[in-house]
């Protein structure tokens, strides 16, 4: 196998993870401070206050939005890039 197509497909593995894993944060996060508590409590087995649950949440959701924002700012970076530039110049008459 060669080991620049290998890093490639690294890398685009990367690039998808970066989208995919808080896009699936941001859909599967409960909108209620108390779910999330609940689900922590379920997962983990430590209680949480309603008030530190609703910092998590709204923390997790900052962090996600600002990763996406990231993303995409990175994506638009590389389009522009890659976009060939079209060189005009005038021709001169005179020989």
């Amino acid at each position: 196998m060669n080991s620049a197509h290998c890093c490639q497909r690294a890398r685009r593995a990367k690039g998808v993870a970066g989208w995919l894993l808080p896009s699936t944060v941001l859909v599967l996060l409960p909108k209620c401070p108390l779910c999330l508590a609940a689900y922590v409590a379920l997962g983990t087995g430590f209680m949480m206050t309603p008030a530190s649950a609703h910092l998590l949440l709204r923390t997790l959701t900052l962090l996600c939005i600002a990763m996406l924002t990231f993303c995409a700012m990175k994506w638009i970076t590389k389009y522009f890039r890659q976009k060939p530039s079209y060189n005009l110049q005038l021709k001169s008459t005179h020989r």
